[in-house]
């Protein structure tokens, strides 16, 4: 069991939830404040999308400044954690020619392009998708492949930003160990168990076990499930020796019926880690083990 428990927030994440939240934060003003809220209410990290202003994803650098610049102004010290998972979609076309042409979702630039925002920002954390994934129920792909992760890796190491190695099923986790065992990932490696997203691994207790039990001995990690199993998770990662994270990215609710903002979410996510008899760690403690470089 994990006694000092890191809790991150995902405030507003790139799925199509803007018109099923009357409140999803949207704007660079709405993230920001989201994100400080969140961290009022005990997350020691933001993890953070952009949208534009019709609440579609967006990969905008000037959106992710104003996000950046109104956290790092606020008076709050919350850790910043930028997405760089936009960018990888593709959707295969329907034609004989499933290249020509690709679906109209399709979304591709260059892998390290991916980071122009964690380049010209700097933030102390970014996330690393570590490998490519079937999304959902339809001809939409999320690629990155070794070569792209390695170069994103290795980017991210010179940058002096600590990457959240993502994974959504065991693959990418011995892929993550691989970027490790390599060099191209600093001391601690921090990992991030994603369950619950069709068609990556499921939000259940052997599946958590499985992907903990491959991370070495010293790496640290976070994990949570989607939707209803938002809360389960919570539970079972502090259980399993790790961190948490919950927000309107992964859910929407409260309890059913009844929409949830950030804090809440995180709010009753404590709740959890007390009544397990755990505490959670500021941000500045966070920075400690993580060995985070902040810098600016």
């Amino acid at each position: 069991m994990n006694n000092k428990v890191i809790v991150s927030c995902p405030v507003t994440g790139s799925g199509d939830t803007a018109s099923k939240h009357p409140n999803l934060p949207i704007t660079p003003k709405q993230i920001a404040e989201a994100s400080i809220k969140a961290a009022k209410a005990g997350a020691a990290i933001a993890h953070i999308h952009v949208r534009e202003p019709d609440g579609k994803p967006s990969r905008r650098v000037e959106l992710y400044r104003e996000v950046a610049d109104r956290i790092r102004s606020s008076d709050t010290d919350v850790i910043i954690n930028f997405t760089t998972g936009m960018g990888g979609d593709f959707e295969v076309g329907e034609g004989k020619d499933p290249l020509n042409p690709v679906g109209p979702n399709t979304d591709m630039i260059h892998a390290l392009d991916r980071l122009a925002h964690v380049e010209e920002l700097l933030p102390e954390m970014c996330t690393l998708d570590c490998g490519s994934l079937n999304f959902g129920d339809t001809n939409m792909l999320f690629v990155h492949t070794p070569i792209q992760l390695r170069k994103a890796a290795k980017m991210m190491q010179d940058l002096g930003v600590k990457p959240e190695m993502e994974a959504f099923e065991m693959g990418h986790l011995w892929f993550a160990n691989q970027l490790v065992k390599e060099g191209l990932v600093n001391d601690p490696p921090w990992y991030q168990i994603c369950l619950g997203i069709p068609w990556g691994a499921p939000a259940t207790t052997s599946a958590m076990k499985s992907m903990v039990d491959m991370i070495p001995s010293n790496g640290m990690w976070a994990g949570f499930g989607i939707g209803r199993f938002e809360m389960p998770m919570v539970a079972q990662a502090v259980l399993l020796g790790g961190n948490v994270r919950v927000g309107l990215e992964d859910n929407l609710y409260l309890e059913k019926g009844v929409v949830a903002s950030n804090a809440q979410l995180v709010e009753k996510a404590i709740r959890i880690i007390n009544d397990l008899g755990a505490t959670t760690l500021s941000p500045k403690e966070t920075r400690e083990k993580l060995k985070l470089k902040k810098q600016k």
